[in-house]
């Protein structure tokens, strides 16, 4: 099971390294900074299954290991204006830091499943997940909101 992930995982971060690239070029817009979160958060609905419910002490853990990695994502994320359009700015240090990311929770979910249930330390994972996106894309908004005020003032 934590083979299988752990491949899913991978392809998953490359589908996002490719969504990425691409996304820089079109404009973004509030919806494309604040919908991902949104839509994650679905994915807290597995903690009605006992199965993936973690200890207050996990929470606490996987939320600041998150917000330590939304930090770098934060760092690395940036607008440029082209056109009176608000883009993504290209970085080549946010798909190093994406790649390094990826490979730490692969290497933490092989080590931590020795001593974690699967159920647990994917719940733990997930918090991690939505413990850096939604800082990170708070970060994004308030960013964006600030240029595209700027815009309209100009």
């Amino acid at each position: 099971m934590i083979v299988a992930s752990s491949i899913i995982a991978v392809m998953m971060g490359f589908l996002v390294l490719i969504i990425r690239i691409r996304a820089n070029k079109r404009p973004i817009n509030a919806k494309k900074i604040l919908l991902p979160p949104l839509f994650m958060s679905t994915g807290s609905l597995m903690f009605l299954h006992p199965m993936f419910r973690v200890s207050s002490v996990q929470v606490i853990e996987s939320i600041a290991v998150g917000i330590v990695f939304s930090v770098l994502l934060i760092k690395t994320s940036s607008f440029e204006i082209k056109n009176m359009d608000i883009y993504l700015k290209r970085s080549k240090a946010f798909i190093y830091i994406l790649v390094s990311l990826l490979i730490i929770r692969v290497i933490a979910k092989s080590v931590l499943s020795t001593s974690i249930n699967y159920g647990e330390l994917s719940g733990m994972f997930w918090i991690l997940a939505f413990g850096m996106i939604v800082p990170w894309r708070a970060a994004m908004f308030m960013q964006y909101k600030k240029i595209r005020r700027e815009l309209s003032n100009a």
